[in-house]
């Protein structure tokens, strides 16, 4: 890649994105293992268990609606019409809001029920309470990081990540050395207040940010020209009757894409949140106690499996950078660099893949009890070691075929492999245990690796075709 092409804002955006990811994943994952030590396996189950709450509210509320104030306002940008890009971040930013609003209050209002008979644990009510409070927070600096995003400027969404993967780790650790020094025992819900802390800070981060971009943007009325006492209305004034027009144009607008992106994600976030709240209730039916079956799903997915996606974040920051690149060349017709893309991805994440494997099988067991004290953990890492050569692959095939615009087949295949992996967590897991579940991962993963590998090698026979016309 030519100092040029590296230099092009979308690549050095997508690299501060990528170094602010692996720092905060980074400092995640040693936060996992504290809270692990401080609050034990039953803890993480029931703190894990609020995730799709969390993963449902925002594809809701504002995950189509910060991708599509990103389309819009890069469109506006272009021909830099800034105030247009404001007036794109102002309706979504409403329509956000109303729905983060109302999805906050039923949340609050009805946790207890929700606790009940959603998550099937009532103890995650008073949890949901607190995490009610972090969805409009949430809200603002996603619309927010959406308007940056289109304007290119990513450092704004990548110190917003950073300042709230600092502030809810700091917090918690602050309130945990408190309670230490005033002979208090902390529970989990102070993690949930940290997660609080934590939006509130990407969001006062985000909101300066956007104060700063709109003072330049529209800048203040010279003291030295003020406006006259009574000003004379223009006949190209714009009457509120032509504003209001505009206004629901731009909402129409953000809603034609928004309202698919969402449903898609919902959908996915759907077929999880089952997948999470079903683990444990499915461990009950195969023997164990309410207690032991938490305890089991914290160990697993508060532990284990942290520890196995941790490499990942190096094959999600190429597929971020990846995706940029593949378009590009699919778009200049570039089917060389499409098809090497291709297959230097799959060559480069199976070696990284086997590499891992190793590792984890080296030294899995014993990374499980130095880091979390726990002989279950370590035996769930050497499970899941398999995982990682698929995991990889699949990472990065979905990212090319993302960027090949090929973004209905990539969710097919996530929706196919969920729905197998439900069927392990149904039939599975009351039969053979977590260790039905286990299986269930590694058929789900191969399967959406070879859907990915197949259509990702159709597409590379198809362009050498091309290339050779």
């Amino acid at each position: 890649m030519t100092l040029k092409k590296w230099t092009h804002p979308l690549i050095t955006g997508t690299l501060i994105l990528t170094l602010t990811g692996l720092v905060s994943r980074f400092i995640g994952f040693f936060y996992r293992v504290f809270l692990s030590n401080v609050f034990g396996a039953e803890g993480m189950g029931i703190y894990q268990l609020i995730s799709p709450v969390l993963a449902l509210s925002f594809s809701l509320t504002v995950s189509g609606i910060q991708t599509a104030i990103s389309k819009y306002v890069a469109s506006e940008t272009t021909t830099r019409d800034y105030r247009s890009s404001f007036r794109t971040l102002w309706t979504g930013f409403l329509l956000a809001m109303f729905l983060s609003a109302v999805c906050a209050s039923v949340i609050y209002l009805y946790a207890d029920q929700i606790a009940v008979t959603f998550l099937l644990e009532e103890r995650t009510a008073p949890l949901l309470r607190i995490i009610a409070l972090s969805i409009p927070m949430a809200s603002v600096h996603s619309c927010i990081n959406g308007y940056f995003y289109g304007i290119r400027k990513t450092a704004i969404p990548a110190f917003s990540q950073l300042a709230e993967q600092v502030c809810r780790v700091g917090s918690v650790y602050l309130i945990y050395f408190i309670c230490q020094r005033h002979g208090l025992t902390p529970t989990i819900s102070f993690a949930v207040v940290g997660l609080v802390i934590g939006e509130s800070a990407s969001m006062i981060v985000s909101v300066v940010a956007i104060l700063s971009r709109a003072h330049h943007v529209f800048p203040a009325v010279s003291h030295h020209k003020m406006p006259p006492a009574h000003p004379v209305p223009s006949r190209h004034s714009p009457t509120l009757s032509t504003v209001c027009a505009t206004y629901r144009h731009i909402c129409g607008q953000l809603l034609q894409l928004a309202v698919p992106l969402s449903a898609n994600r919902l959908i996915l976030n759907l077929l999880q949140s089952v997948e999470a709240i079903y683990i444990p209730n499915r461990l009950m039916a195969y023997g164990l106690s309410n207690a032991d079956a938490l305890g089991v799903y914290g160990v697993l997915t508060g532990m284990s499996l942290p520890l196995i996606l941790f490499p990942s974040a190096v094959t999600n920051s190429i597929s971020v950078l990846l995706l940029p690149i593949v378009s590009e060349a699919d778009a200049g017709g570039n089917h060389k660099a499409v098809k090497r893309a291709i297959l230097t991805s799959i060559r480069s994440c199976l070696l990284l893949g086997f590499f891992c494997t190793t590792m984890f099988l080296l030294f899995g067991r014993m990374a499980g009890r130095l880091l979390y004290g726990s002989e279950l953990a370590g035996s769930f890492i050497l499970t899941l070691s398999f995982l990682c050569p698929f995991m990889y692959i699949a990472s990065m095939l979905n990212s090319i075929l993302n960027g090949l615009g090929k973004t209905i087949q990539t969710f097919l295949f996530s929706v196919v492999s969920l729905l197998l992996r439900l069927v392990f967590v149904f039939f599975a897991i009351p039969r053979f245990g977590i260790q039905g579940y286990l299986w269930g991962m590694l058929a789900s993963q191969i399967l959406q690796t070879l859907l990915c590998t197949v259509s990702a090698l159709h597409i590379s026979r198809k362009t050498h075709a091309t290339c050779h016309s």
